[in-house]
């Protein structure tokens, strides 16, 4: 009796946290963004206070990046997606390694950032095909 009445009256499931409406690589790509103009502006100044505060925003960017690319990676992105996208793993790990101390964390270079934001674009191409599906 006391099971019954405490069972749910509708089940609902979904293959994320929440409707999938709350995931876009936009935000990782923003934040990359943001880290490549760091980057540039850093070159462009000598003042030891402003790149000093400069190395400082870029790395609390990078590590934002890192965030909602793993986000994505272990909250939208399911064992069906792997298996129709086999290279995803190869990208995530590529993106978060670029925005981490081997790349967008760890140098100024702006070619990393570049690189990073490529690979952004490739996990942002697989994302909408798996959306529009």
């Amino acid at each position: 009796m006391l099971a019954r009445l405490l069972r749910p009256g509708h089940v609902a499931s979904a293959h994320c946290d929440l409707p999938c409406g709350i995931y876009d690589p936009a935000q990782a790509r923003i934040e990359a963004e943001s880290v490549r103009a760091i980057m540039q502006k850093y070159a462009d100044n000598d003042d030891p206070v402003f790149r000093a505060r400069a190395l400082s925003i870029k790395e609390e960017r990078a590590e934002l990046v890192k965030h909602h690319l793993w986000v994505l990676w272990t909250d939208y992105f399911k064992p069906p997606h792997l298996e129709q996208y086999p290279q995803l793993h190869q990208l995530f790990w590529e993106a978060t390694k670029l925005a981490g101390a081997a790349g967008a964390k760890g140098t100024v270079d702006v070619g990393k950032a570049e690189d990073l934001l490529g690979k952004i674009d490739d996990i942002s191409k697989i994302f909408w095909e798996t959306k529009a599906a």
